[in-house]
């Protein structure tokens, strides 16, 4: 378990230098501004940027009101030792009103790391086996539950687009959105190949097998952040008949969907949608959001140092391991972050490797 997480906690006299660390007064200043420009009577004439604009008051206003729980909850401890003092039951009342101020202050705190362009976004998530074969896929099925379970615990919103079944067992690939406040700052952390060493349960001697996966994670890109221009006679659209359970569920229409950036030869698909108009949106969706990543990783040569280069999807560049035989690890190479409860974190507790990488990454120089 990695000593730094959670965060460690300010002492409480600390909180008037902690409302400076937040910026509280500054975002009082945001705040009090998009809510004049809210009001005007032409803010819904942009549709699209007027919800943009209502979205950052949201997420805004949480933000000071969780400020001021913490605030709250440091005046109460001082104010209940000032009346109760010494009596029977005040020190645990103090302690438990310290505890969640302390909590609060490390949620916050990792918040604040989120202060790139995209952080606060949606993200979009794409899984593909790599060498390995059977184990490989079944890797990639077990890594997709893994962040959908981190996703359900954590109040997000999840929506698979596209999976490719594989032929024996697991996926070939899945494509999937995560949505919810710095869903994407959050997952930043994922990006890259990760490898699994266990006992196959597809080797009929029982043999320890080693397989990778590797993951790519962009920020949904919406509103006025749209930049990337697609010409459409860049692109070749593929039709053809999404997946099913079979007998009746089979979809007996093309109504997924393939699309190929030919420049870039960019692939993105979708077949969860119910017509052919609605899955073109959605892969036009990740279309849009994988180009202007790369558009992004071109021109900042930082963004590529903190990203690293592209590896294979095989040994040698993987940026996690998951060890389940001889013995059980977790290992982050990125941070050297360990842990030895490999169920929990197939279960979806994986934050313990996320804050590390942020923490790490703000020491960059906060470039993202």
């Amino acid at each position: 378990m990695n000593p730094n997480y959670p965060p460690s906690p300010v002492d409480a006299s600390g909180l008037q230098r902690c409302g400076g660390v937040f910026d509280y007064p500054g975002k009082q200043r945001t705040l009090a501004e998009l809510d004049q420009r809210s009001r005007a009577d032409d803010f819904w004439t942009d549709a699209a940027r007027a919800q943009v604009t209502m979205k950052q008051i949201a997420d805004l206003r949480a933000e000071l009101d969780e400020l001021d729980l913490v605030g709250k909850q440091l005046d109460e401890a001082g104010e209940t030792i000032e009346i109760l003092g010494d009596e029977a039951g005040a020190a645990a009342e103090v302690d438990r009103l310290i505890e969640q101020a302390f909590a609060g202050l490390d949620a916050l705190e990792m918040a604040a790391n989120f202060d790139q362009p995209y952080d606060s976004h949606g993200a979009i998530v794409t899984i593909h086996a790599g060498a390995g074969g059977v184990d490989a896929a079944d890797w990639t099925e077990i890594l997709s539950r893994m962040y959908l379970r981190w996703a359900e615990k954590r109040g997000y919103k999840a929506h698979v687009t596209e999976e490719s079944l594989a032929e024996e067992a697991g996926l070939k690939s899945i494509t999937f959105f995560i949505r919810g406040k710095n869903a994407y700052g959050m997952l930043e952390s994922e990006r890259g190949v990760h490898r699994l060493v266990r006992i196959s349960p597809f080797d009929a001697a029982a043999r320890r097998h080693t397989s990778f996966a590797s993951i790519d994670i962009v920020p949904e890109i919406e509103g006025d952040d749209v930049t990337t221009e697609i010409k459409p006679e860049d692109l070749r659209i593929e039709t053809f008949k999404a997946g099913g359970a079979g007998g009746q569920y089979v979809n007996k229409t093309e109504s997924a969907i393939r699309i190929i950036h030919v420049p870039t030869n960019t692939i993105v698909a979708s077949q969860q949608e119910r017509s052919q108009l609605q899955n073109r949106e959605v892969a036009m969706t990740i279309l849009r959001a994988k180009l202007a990543q790369r558009e992004r990783e071109e021109r900042e040569a930082k963004l590529m140092e903190l990203r690293g280069e592209r590896r294979a999807n095989e040994w040698g560049s993987q940026i996690r391991s998951y060890v389940m035989n001889p013995y059980q690890m977790v290992k982050d190479h990125r941070t050297g972050v360990e842990s030895g409860n490999t169920a929990a974190i197939l279960e979806g507790d994986i934050d313990e490797f996320i804050w590390p990488y942020l923490q790490q990454r703000k020491r960059f120089t906060g470039v993202v």
